[in-house]
Parts: structure tokens; sequence; C-alpha cells
């Protein structure tokens, strides 16, 4: 997440990483990933592609359930 630096940096970037991590918790605690059928570790291919902006090269496939225990 691009906040600046120096001087001018954003005064607000300690409270949006704790935000973006409260939010990353809550994903993790309500729902469950996981890879699609018949897929293991070795089919991932984590290669970005070249550019401006990180993208993968191969979408990345996941199954997500909620997680019924909270």
């Amino acid at each position: 997440i691009p906040f600046g630096a120096g001087r001018r940096g954003c005064p607000g970037i300690t409270f949006a990483i704790a935000v973006a991590e409260l939010a990353l918790a809550k994903l993790m605690l309500n729902f469950n990933f996981g890879l699609p059928h018949g897929a293991t570790d070795k089919d991932l291919d984590m290669t970005e592609s070249p550019g401006d902006t990180v993208s993968k090269k191969i979408p990345l496939l996941v199954n997500v359930r909620k997680n019924n225990k909270y």
C-alpha cells in the first residue's frame, strides 16, 4: 500500500495498515480457503507477469467456503 515517505508521508498510515490487517484477519476467521478439487500445492504457479502493476501470469483459483464455527 503506497503512502509516500518523508515529511509529507500519509499521517493515517498506521490506521490504514491496522484496518487492512483486521479485514484480512476477519476473512481468515470466517472463511476456509483451499485449492480446487484435484489440485495440489505443486500446481500453484506464482509467476508474475511483467508490466507497470503486479499481476499473476496465471490466475490463482481457490475455493472459499463459509466457516460455520463462528
